[in-house]
């Protein structure tokens, strides 16, 4: 039976410390044993392992100037959006890329259609496709195709990694290991999806108005009668961007991939519009349209245009719908983005 036995230090030992001994920063590590069943026999077998270096860590605060708080904002802004148009950003692939130059062509078909037929002096052609307000409301929330193909799958094509790869592969560690607080974090995150989406529904929309203004020579009396009804139709593009963007970006916030994001957002508006619209055939009942946000941001812009109302129901219940839907979604948002952790989840 083997006993070990404790070590015997000779006068001769060198591993002996006291305090004017300097620290060198190396250690010697010694190990005794004796397998000999003999308890008369005391000697001990003394293995040494290699010297090895032990290492100090001190953490010391940050005692330099920190750029101000705008320009970390800034950093993180420009990360998402000049990824699309530059390198050295957030690397946008070449699908969502192609597809949002394909959409910013086709949402400017009304503007060619207006600007040949006015060079032409076709006027019968001319009052379809021209700025009037049936058609300043289409271009915004027209729902074939542009409701339907064009504003959902960018959203969800930008929403789908927004916030989930940064919970999957950790890069909430990167941002949060910064002098970057959550609120910066999320708001920043939103005005990215944001504003690729406002530049392309209003930015198409102001090169449809203006360009009808230079080509066919309107007056400051035609632009007094129509910029009202252009600025309506602008804050429809803007509530729309906004519904899209906090859907999106808290389907992303409960994700860890790009799929279930982008699928949830694109079920969510068509979904719930089929489901609103089945009833609606079947009992001619229009109230279950609130619960779609497409359909509620519709009504509520269509009662801010002025154009023909497609609804039976009072369009404050569809405002009522789109400020319950956002908020929701924001709730959720900024709960998922409390919860980001600083490492890998």
């Amino acid at each position: 039976m083997s006993e070990e036995l404790p070590i015997q230090k000779t006068e001769d030992d060198s591993t002996s410390f006291d305090s004017n001994t300097p620290i060198t920063g190396q250690t010697k590590m010694q190990a005794a044993w004796s397998t000999n069943n003999d308890l008369e026999n005391n000697d001990a077998q003394v293995a040494t392992t290699q010297q090895g270096q032990i290492f100090e860590q001190i953490y010391r605060p940050w005692e330099g100037q920190l750029n101000p708080r705008w320009m970390r904002n800034w950093s993180i802004l420009r990360h998402h959006i000049l990824g699309i148009f530059k390198k050295g950003h957030r690397p946008w692939n070449i699908p969502t890329k192609l597809f949002i130059f394909f959409v910013i062509i086709a949402s400017m078909t009304d503007v060619a259609m207006a600007l040949l037929f006015g060079m032409i002096g076709e006027p019968t052609l001319y009052g379809i496709w021209g700025v009037n307000r049936d058609n300043l409301y289409g271009h915004v929330m027209g729902f074939f195709p542009r409701n339907i193909l064009y504003y959902p799958i960018v959203a969800a094509l930008l929403v789908g990694g927004m916030i989930s790869e940064d919970r999957s592969h950790g890069t909430s560690a990167v941002y949060f290991s910064r002098p970057i607080n959550r609120f910066d974090y999320a708001s920043m995150k939103f005005l990215s999806v944001a504003i690729i989406l406002v530049l392309i529904i209003n930015g198409t929309l102001a090169i449809y108005y203006f360009v009808d203004i230079l080509v066919m020579g309107k007056g400051w009396a035609w632009i007094i009668d129509t910029f009202p009804i252009f600025l309506a139709t602008f804050i429809c593009g803007l509530i729309l961007s906004f519904t899209y963007t906090a859907i999106g970006l808290s389907l992303s916030s409960i994700s860890r991939g790009r799929f279930f994001p982008a699928i949830g957002l694109i079920a969510i508006l068509m979904g719930t519009k089929a489901m609103a619209s089945i009833i609606d055939t079947l009992f001619d009942k229009s109230v279950l349209y609130v619960i779609s946000p497409y359909d509620s941001v519709a009504h509520v812009c269509q009662a801010l245009i002025g154009t023909e109302m497609t609804y039976q129901h009072p369009w404050i219940w569809s405002l009522i719908s789109v400020v319950i839907i956002n908020g929701l979604a924001i709730y959720l948002l900024a709960n998922r983005v409390s919860s980001l952790e600083v490492t890998r989840e």
